[in-house]
């Protein structure tokens, strides 16, 4: 589930000492100054701030990955079902609600009103939810695990594009700069087609899980913009507990959508038969779809967490790191094949994903 792209702290205080205009005068006291205002960040803070923080950026950088490696190992020891995918990738909902439920009483808030047009903007994001989450099981069922995570990098192109057409955000050079060199890493993986495909995929399977990776992310970056229009025009108030009724109503509606698809396609009762089948035994089948849809929702907790506590710029920082993560666990763990080509295009990933950060912080420096 993406989250929402709005800023959810207020700004910092104002009554932080302007930075001296002075540059420091030697490599030595650049690293002092540094370390000086590392020192006074941490004593502003609570200790329970940088441990939720730190679990926080853990779980985004572990808890993703792994999400998308289980998803891979589900197809490559005979899984079948893109449905049953896509339904993982939900089942997690009831984590969030565990934590938001008691949240309430801790803080004494009472839920946000459900007006009639947030429900219908929560059931609609829900469906878009669904859908996307089939479009990235398809990804998985037919490209490599590596493939998939830097084709999916391109989320970040369309929730710029969409996030300037809906909400009216800033796109500067370095944003724009990011979309060329992201769109060119894009085109580099689908010239190197032929040394990137597991046996036994077909041409025209490579090419659909290509296209519905790249489907995927525009919706992504779809739901994207449209939930911070949630946010701005119906929610109002921004805090934590927001941005989990959010989680849950999205995942709740996209959960019920979902089931409703491996219910009308009888992939439920394949399960018993996919178990059966599955090399590893039934119980390593179900180790993978339970595992599958803890480590997503952990990953998106996570990203909740880092979202709130520190801004989306960060959260934007660890969703880079993380595709070469998952491109390298892939590589380690699933063998995926790792040509010249797609080692050029990961470079070329990370560079536009730094020059979308890069212009992302000057939006926020400047609003």
């Amino acid at each position: 589930m993406p989250l929402p792209s709005v800023p959810l702290l207020e700004p910092a205080e104002s009554s932080m000492e302007p930075e001296s205009s002075t540059p420091p005068s030697s490599l030595w006291d650049q690293i002092f100054e540094f370390t000086a205002k590392a020192r006074d960040a941490y004593k502003r803070r609570p200790i329970p701030y940088w441990i939720l923080l730190i679990l926080g950026i853990v779980a985004m950088l572990v808890a993703f990955p792994a999400s998308s490696i289980l998803s891979r190992v589900y197809y490559d020891n005979g899984g079948q079902s893109k449905w049953i995918i896509s339904w993982v990738s939900v089942a997690g909902w009831p984590l969030t609600a565990l934590i938001l439920f008691p949240t309430y009483f801790v803080q004494r808030i009472s839920p946000t009103p459900l007006s009639l047009k947030l429900a219908l903007s929560y059931i609609f994001l829900g469906f878009l939810s669904a859908a996307d989450n089939l479009m990235y099981a398809y990804a998985y069922a037919y490209l490599p695990a590596s493939t998939a995570s830097l084709v999916a990098s391109s989320s970040l192109v369309f929730s710029a594009l969409f996030g300037y057409l809906l909400v009216k955000n800033q796109i500067n050079a370095s944003i724009i700069n990011s979309i060329v060199v992201i769109t060119a890493g894009l085109t580099i993986i689908a010239l190197d087609s032929s040394s990137d495909r597991y046996p036994g995929i077909s041409d025209s399977q490579y090419i659909m899980g290509y296209v519905w990776d790249i489907l995927g992310s525009a919706l992504h970056g779809l739901i994207f913009a449209l939930s911070e229009l949630v946010f701005v025009n119906l929610v109002g108030r921004r805090s934590f507990i927001v941005v989990l009724e959010q989680q849950v109503m999205v995942s709740l509606f996209a959960f019920a959508f979902t089931t409703v698809g491996v219910l009308l396609s009888r992939d439920f009762q394949g399960m018993t038969s996919e178990a059966n089948n599955f090399k590893g035994g039934r119980a390593a089948y179900y180790l993978v779809i339970i595992w599958g849809a803890i480590t997503f929702q952990l990953g998106v907790l996570g990203a909740t967490a880092v979202v709130f506590l520190a801004s989306t710029v960060l959260a934007g920082v660890l969703n880079a790191v993380r595709t070469p993560i998952t491109s390298i666990a892939a590589v380690i763990l699933l063998h995926d094949p790792m040509s010249g080509f797609k080692i050029l295009s990961l470079l070329i990933t990370v560079w536009g994903f730094g020059s979308f950060i890069y212009g992302s912080s000057m939006g926020e420096k400047s609003s």
